[in-house]
């Protein structure tokens, strides 16, 4: 069976779920790959990974052009995704109004369940987020660190805690069974991250490739968009 093959930050994973049958119907293709962190999915397109096309954050998706490893005049913006908080489905949702808010939210929870602080867009965020607020050492043993949004989110969900609380892009929230998206950072807090999609300059299958990019940024998508969690 034909695929298209991708890496792409899990920020999109729900929504090129939703669009998998229309871009089947139009080309016979599934889609197949990874999802992860972002500066994972980059370093894995760096070391031959053998993708059609990326969708990451804009600012290292425009380092990878600059290295030759995808085409410049592919590039194309699909949306902005805020980091946001997460709840297990049940439990109470935390309203953050602003910095002190989330403080006191970060100190109340018995667990924080977090993607990868070094190598992901939210985990990134969360630990400066932390040390903005002046609470990264008080909160280091609470902190639950997992390779991707999407791995921390299931955990989140299956947690025993008594108050555990998440953090990761709002995409990934809403995707995952069990958690529920509980409000943005507040201002001051906030981070939007606009997701960029490319076709590799190895491509093996470059027509499909920016078939897809067309769909995802396409208006008959526009609701599937905002479902998923882009603005």
């Amino acid at each position: 069976m034909s695929q298209l093959s991708i890496l792409s930050g899990g920020a999109a994973h729900g929504l090129l779920a939703s669009l998998t049958p229309a871009f089947k119907a139009r080309t016979g293709f599934d889609i197949a790959g990874e999802f992860g962190a972002v500066g994972v999915m980059a370093d894995k397109l760096r070391n031959g990974v053998a993708t059609d096309i990326i969708i990451l954050t804009q600012a290292l998706v425009g380092k990878l052009a600059d290295e030759k490893l995808v085409v410049p005049s592919s590039i194309t913006e699909v949306g902005l995704v805020e980091t946001a908080l997460a709840v297990r489905s049940g439990d109470a949702k935390v309203t953050v109004n602003n910095a002190n808010d989330l403080r006191a939210a970060f100190l109340a929870a018995d667990m924080i369940f977090v993607p990868d602080i070094k190598a992901s867009t939210a985990g990134i965020h969360v630990a400066k987020v932390l040390a903005q607020l002046g609470i990264a050492d008080e909160v280091a043993t609470r902190l639950k660190i997992y390779p991707n949004g999407a791995t921390a989110m299931g955990e989140l969900a299956a947690s025993k805690a008594k108050r555990p609380i998440g953090c990761t892009q709002s995409t990934e929230i809403i995707a995952t069974k069990g958690v529920e998206l509980s409000g943005a950072l507040p201002k001051g807090c906030e981070l939007a991250t606009m997701y960029t999609a490319g076709v590799t300059t190895a491509a093996a299958h470059p027509g499909e490739a920016h078939t897809l990019i067309r769909l995802l940024t396409s208006p008959e998508a526009r609701e599937h968009r905002a479902r998923a969690g882009f603005l």
